[in-house]
């Protein structure tokens, strides 16, 4: 056992099993390394045919968007305006109920008014009777204006 010979030639064998074990073992690992560089290879291929076209699609959808927000905006803003003008009107309308409500209602009072003035006993043509006998005109000539004497001026009726 202290043959040199006999230690270099078991580490000659030692070494070649050695070797021999991690060919086996490294042969299929570097077949797979082969085959995923091959896929790396096919990816990249395909992404260089398909991305450019891909990424021109996404800045178009992106134009689109922005132009689809523009247009959003600007329906926004019009639909603001126009309540606006609604609410205007209806403030306008409102305030023009409210004169219309206070001149029917003041229509109302004075036809109240007129109707239990005319209603009143002995009230009819009392105007005239307030006047002298000389100024007293007759009942057919206060019916038509025209035949009334030019100079003759009558205060008492010119004031209802």
């Amino acid at each position: 056992m202290t043959d040199p010979l006999f230690w270099l030639g078991l580490s000659i064998l030692l070494v070649a099993v050695s070797l021999t074990a991690l060919l086996c073992v490294a042969l299929p690992a570097l077949m797979e390394v082969a085959r995923a560089a091959r896929s790396v290879t096919k990816l990249a291929d395909t992404l260089q045919r398909e991305l450019p076209p891909t990424l021109e699609a996404i800045r178009l959808t992106g134009l689109e968007i922005s132009d689809l927000t523009n247009d959003v905006n600007e329906g926004v803003k019009s639909a603001n305006q126009v309540v606006k003008q609604v609410d205007q009107s209806i403030t306008s309308a409102k305030g023009q109920v409210k004169k219309v409500q206070v001149n029917t209602r003041s229509l109302f009072a004075g036809v109240k008014a007129a109707w239990k003035t005319w209603k009143r006993p002995g009230n009819r043509h009392k105007s005239a009777d307030r006047l002298p006998p000389s100024q007293r005109i007759p009942l057919n000539l206060r019916e038509t204006p025209d035949l009334l004497p030019e100079s003759s001026s009558h205060p008492d009726l010119d004031e209802d």
